[in-house]
C-alpha cells in the first residue's frame, strides 16, 4: 500500500458496545503465508456484539479487534508460507476477494493468511462478499455436515430472514426438503415469501405464550407428523417446544442463544443469571428413548482448521451462487451503531460497514 496506516475498532476493555474505539496505526507488511487486504466492506456478525459484551467464549485477550469476515482487494503478497501448512491459492494485487479473520475484520486493511481467502464471485458488490461467508458457512455446516439434510426432511429454522435463516431455507429448497421458518415480527413475513417462497401457514411469527401451538399449526399446514430437522439460534424458551416436535431420528442444531442478549447499553451478569438459570435442559436418558438428537458448534474452531474449511466452502458456494441479502449498509466509522441495530432483532439479512 502506498500509505501503511489504517483505521481499525479496537476494544480494550468488555462490557458495552460503549468501548469501541476507532483508532490508527501502521500496518506491517504482510508476513509469510499473508496477503495485505484493503478492506472495502465488513461482514457483522452477533459474535461481534457478544464479543464486546464479553459473552463470547472464543473471545481473545483485550485488547482486541472485532471482525469475523470482510471483503476488499488484495494490494500486497507476503512470501511463501511454512511448507508444513496446505497451499493456498496464489493471490496477485488487484484481486477481489472475500477474507475470513478470526477476529480483527473491523479494519480499512488487513494482513490475512492466504488459505483463508475466496475469489470474489463476479458479479458481487464487496458488501455482498462481506456479507456470505460466515452465515453460509454457518448454514452449510449445521444442514449438511451435522444434521445431514435429505429430500422431504421437514426442516424448522429460526430467525429466517436473517443471514443464516436465509442460507438455510435456499439449502433446504436446494436439496428438495420441506421449510418452515420462524421470525420476531410480522413485517418478515412477506421478506419470506419473496426470497424463499414460503406461504404464509410455513412462517411463524414467535410468541412466546403459544409457541407450541404455532409449531402444530405449521406442521399440520405441512402434513408431517414432526420435524427432522431443528435449526436453533435462539435457544431459550423457543428450544423445548420444538425439540418435542422432533421425529424419531430428528436433529436439533443449536449454533447461537440470542436469548440471552442483554438489553440496555451494558452487560449486567446479574440480570442475566435467571435466563441462564431457565435455559434449556434436556435428559440424555430420555433422548435415547425418543431417537432424538442434539448437536451444537461454534464456526470459529474451522479457523484453526484450514483443510476442514476449503472442504466446506466450495461445495457449500457451489449450491449459494446468489448473492446475500444485505439488508443494511453503515459507513465504516459508525460501527457502534450499526451493532446496535443489530441487538435490537430488526435487523433483516446481513449487516454491513462499507469502507469509502
Amino acid at each position: 500500500m502506498a500509505d501503511p496506516t489504517r483505521e481499525r475498532w479496537s476494544v480494550t476493555r468488555t462490557g458495552s458496545l460503549d468501548v469501541l474505539r476507532l483508532e490508527r496505526d501502521r500496518l506491517a507488511p504482510p508476513g509469510p503465508g499473508e496477503v495485505t487486504v484493503s478492506v472495502r466492506a465488513v461482514g457483522l456478525n452477533l459474535a461481534d456484539v457478544f464479543a464486546c459484551l464479553g459473552l463470547y467464549s472464543a473471545t481473545p485477550p483485550t485488547p482486541f479487534t472485532p471482525g469475523l469476515e470482510a471483503a476488499g482487494v488484495v494490494e500486497a503478497v507476503g512470501p511463501p508460507g511454512s511448507a508444513d501448512g496446505p497451499p493456498g491459492p496464489g493471490w496477485r494485487p488487484g484481486d477481489r476477494v472475500i477474507a475470513l479473520t478470526r477476529f480483527g475484520g473491523y479494519a480499512t486493511a488487513i494482513n490475512a493468511d492466504a488459505r483463508y481467502l475466496r475469489p470474489l464471485p463476479e458479479g458481487w458488490s464487496f458488501a455482498q462478499g462481506a456479507a456470505f461467508a460466515v452465515q453460509a458457512l454457518t448454514a452449510w455446516y449445521a444442514l449438511h455436515t451435522l444434521a445431514r439434510v435429505q429430500p422431504r426432511d421437514v426442516v424448522l429454522v429460526h430467525s429466517g430472514a436473517g443471514g443464516v435463516g436465509l442460507n438455510a431455507l435456499a439449502l433446504a429448497e436446494a436439496c428438495s426438503a420441506t421449510a418452515v421458518a420462524t421470525v420476531g415480527s410480522e413485517s418478515k413475513r412477506s421478506l419470506l415469501a419473496e426470497r424463499a417462497g414460503l406461504a404464509p401457514e410455513r412462517v411463524i411469527v414467535r410468541d412466546r405464550r403459544r409457541f407450541a401451538d404455532q409449531l402444530d399449526d405449521a406442521l399440520h399446514a405441512v402434513g408431517a407428523p414432526g420435524f427432522d430437522i431443528v435449526l436453533d439460534g435462539i435457544a431459550g424458551p423457543f428450544f423445548l417446544p420444538a425439540f418435542k416436535r422432533l421425529q424419531p431420528e430428528g436433529r436439533m442444531v443449536i449454533f447461537g442463544a440470542s436469548d440471552m442478549m442483554p438489553a440496555g447499553r451494558r452487560t449486567s451478569r446479574l440480570r442475566l443469571l435467571p435466563r441462564y438459570l431457565r435455559r434449556p435442559r434436556i435428559d440424555p436418558m430420555r433422548m435415547m428413548s425418543s431417537n432424538r438428537s442434539v448437536m451444537a458448534f461454534n464456526l470459529i474452531w474451522l479457523w484453526d482448521r484450514v483443510d476442514r474449511l476449503t472442504g466446506l466452502y466450495e461445495p457449500m458456494a457451489a449450491v449459494l451462487r446468489d448473492p446475500p441479502l444485505v439488508g443494511r449498509v453503515f459507513p465504516f466509522g459508525e460501527a457502534p451503531e450499526a451493532l446496535r441495530w443489530m441487538k435490537t432483532g430488526d435487523s433483516v439479512g446481513k449487516i454491513v460497514l462499507e469502507v469509502t
